[in-house]
């Protein structure tokens, strides 16, 4: 059994363009969770399928949502844009590689928060407290998240959702190693779009991956929403995504 559910997930990858040599590392099909205390083969973990109407509807609410809030934000996001400009030399905007949907690889967009010489474009090196490659401006918009908001535009073009997992690096680390080999069950998050915000991010489960009970806690998060997810539970994270980020204050990255 264990042999055929790799075999599936290889498959999958394949058809997607995956590093399957990366895929072929995985020692066990069992993963254990500190935080869902949980434990499921890795042929249990599968995209849940809702009728295709549900998810054209979660597609709509995708566009319609990132598309308003654009409109809405517009004189916030140019006033950063002059401010990031001004604080220093170089673009307004930071792109990225990181993994999409199925493995593919797209450009996030965030507005920059570093210096243009410290930046750091593969993003293996995380971003720690008070690195200096951050730029005052920059630090401000990573505490309070506001260096997400170029990625509305990333939704509008169908590269990201609102909820799903977050978009990560390749090869990003995570406690000191690269994140598939401390998560055997890494690539399986790459089955759905990922999101602006996620199950992972309201249950506090963000920003630096170099402890390493915390990194495996985000990727079980992420692989239970993906496995239950539905058009109710998108609007109850984004009602607690709206609710710690403007209400309670929650702090963002370093």
């Amino acid at each position: 059994m264990a042999s055929t559910a790799l075999g599936s997930i290889e498959r999958r990858f394949e058809a997607s363009n995956i590093d399957n040599r990366r895929v072929r590392h995985i020692p066990a099909p069992r993963r254990e969770s500190a935080h869902l205390s949980r434990q499921k083969t890795l042929s249990n973990a599968e995209v849940r399928d809702p009728s295709l109407l549900v998810r054209a509807i979660k597609r709509w609410v995708d566009v319609a949502a990132a598309s308003v809030a654009l409109l809405l934000l517009l004189p916030l996001v140019i006033a950063i844009a002059v401010a990031v400009k001004l604080e220093s030399k170089g673009p307004v905007l930071f792109r990225q590689f990181r993994y999409g949907r199925c493995g593919k690889l797209f450009r996030i967009y965030k507005f920059r928060t570093m210096y243009v010489d410290a930046g750091d474009l593969s993003g293996v090196r995380q971003t720690m407290r008070d690195d200096p490659r951050v730029t005052p401006i920059g630090r401000f918009l990573r505490r309070t998240n506001l260096d997400e908001l170029p990625q509305l535009v990333n939704i509008v073009k169908g590269e990201m959702s609102l909820v799903g997992p977050r978009p990560q690096v390749p090869g990003q680390l995570a406690g000191g190693m690269k994140y598939e080999y401390l998560v055997p069950y890494y690539f399986e998050r790459h089955m759905m779009r990922p999101g602006l915000t996620g199950l992972a991010q309201i249950n506090d489960c963000r920003g630096s991956t170099a402890e390493p009970q915390q990194a495996i806690a985000r990727i079980d998060f992420d692989l239970d929403y993906i496995e239950r997810w539905s058009l109710v539970l998108d609007f109850k994270i984004i009602a607690r995504t709206i609710i710690g980020e403007f209400i309670l204050g929650r702090r963002g990255g370093y």
